[in-house]
């Protein structure tokens, strides 16, 4: 017998042979067949983004009271003063290391020069603590022929209107002075027009020659108040014992496309009046008289459209800074930093990490700030939405000032 023997054959373990489907538990459900898989972790979503990503307050602000006026210790208390202030502040110097080249330099110079030197009503009452003491004094230097008021009629809703701008009367003669389409002569008419009547912003065609009108126009320092498309033949009086060309068989039966389809050229007076004139009034019968009139003129200044234009883009791009925030409230000095752009700081640090070429931050020629508005002022901005009635200024006693919208 051999003695070669080992617990190999022992020592294998048999298989546990399947248990016939007699024995076999049924499925409790339909899905117990398919194969399970363990879920796979994936990593959580980033959350949305919102609206006050970049709010870094929970709660309000604490309002210990209202600031009526955003007057400093250089700020005069002179109404003249004011305006040449305001418009001395109005833009912040190009810095030299901003990332301009000498193109965009040029053109944000010569827009600056470009613009009239006007201020609205509304900037001169944020700056001034008295508004019957500063409406009592532009009306004397009216008077006096140092101030003048320009009426902008027509311009946004609301609060955002720009009803009236001042400027002085040695501003608007140097305007005058170096428009090179006006005549010497009509200079010097035009002139001693408005020093004849300081307190009259509009000026009757009859004062001067349609030459001059249109010379005046061109230049921008005229600009008409009333149509000159409508004349006396297009609106006279219908007479009673005619068919109205307003009538709806009269209308059916005109070509389509043509003048009597809508009504005729006087569908204005049938409807029952004429520019506010209802028919039936004290003065329907002076109608026929308005059509002969001469337009009305009244006194604008050169590219005054430039100016209205970049004071509403940045009114509401500094209201659309607060917007947001959560309460609509946000610290003057966070406002401030916003509507630079984020732009590295001019402190002594910040010198530092320049010239160790460690700048970080974003270059000025690249914010908004620079590259649509020109380098207008924070400050500047601020006066002109407050003094709107757009955001009211109050202090919080922590954070310093801060404003919320209106």
């Amino acid at each position: 017998m051999p003695l070669h023997l080992s617990a190999a054959h022992s020592s294998r373990v048999a298989k546990r042979s399947p248990k016939p489907p007699s024995l076999r538990r049924s499925a409790s459900s339909p899905f117990t067949s398919f194969n399970q898989r363990k879920p796979i972790q994936r990593s959580k979503s980033k959350p949305e983004s919102s609206d006050y990503d970049e709010d870094l307050f929970d709660e309000r602000l604490d309002d210990l009271g209202i600031v009526t006026t955003l007057a400093t210790r250089d700020t005069p208390r002179d109404v003249a003063q004011i305006i040449q202030y305001a418009n001395a502040h109005m833009f912040e110097p190009v810095p030299e290391r901003g990332g301009f080249n000498s193109v965009k330099i040029a053109e944000i110079l010569n827009f600056r020069a470009s613009l009239p030197k006007t201020v609205a009503l509304v900037h001169v009452h944020a700056l001034s603590k008295s508004p019957t003491a500063t409406e009592r004094e532009i009306s004397n230097l009216t008077r006096m022929n140092i101030l003048r008021k320009i009426t902008i009629p027509g311009r946004g809703t609301g609060g955002s209107t720009i009803g009236e701008g001042l400027i002085l009367l040695k501003d608007l003669e140097e305007m005058l002075d170096s428009s090179e389409t006006v005549d010497i002569n009509l200079k010097t008419k035009f002139l001693t027009y408005l020093r004849a009547h300081p307190l009259s912003s509009n000026i009757s065609s009859t004062s001067f020659t349609p030459t001059e009108i249109c010379s005046l126009k061109r230049a921008g320092f005229l600009t008409s108040t009333t149509p000159q498309s409508v004349s006396g033949t297009q609106i006279a009086i219908p007479s009673t014992t005619t068919t109205a060309p307003t009538s709806i068989p009269t209308i059916s039966r005109a070509p389509s496309g043509s003048l009597a389809a809508i009504g005729g050229s006087g569908a204005v007076v049938e409807a029952g009046g004429f520019l506010g004139i209802r028919r039936g009034s004290s003065q329907s019968s002076t109608i026929s008289t308005h059509g002969n009139r001469e337009p009305d003129l009244q006194i604008s200044l050169p590219n005054t459209g430039s100016y209205l234009r970049l004071l509403g883009s940045a009114r509401a791009h500094l209201l659309s800074l607060i917007h947001k925030s959560r309460f609509r409230e946000i610290p003057i000095c966070l406002l401030r930093e916003r509507w630079d752009g984020g732009i590295a700081s001019d402190d002594p640090a910040g010198e530092a990490k320049k010239m160790r070429g460690e700048f970080v931050g974003v270059l000025p020629a690249r914010t908004r700030k620079w590259k649509l508005f020109h380098g207008v002022a924070f400050e500047w901005v601020l006066a002109e939405a407050m003094g709107a009635g757009m955001l009211e200024c109050f202090e919080t006693g922590s954070v310093g000032r801060g404003v919320r919208l209106v």
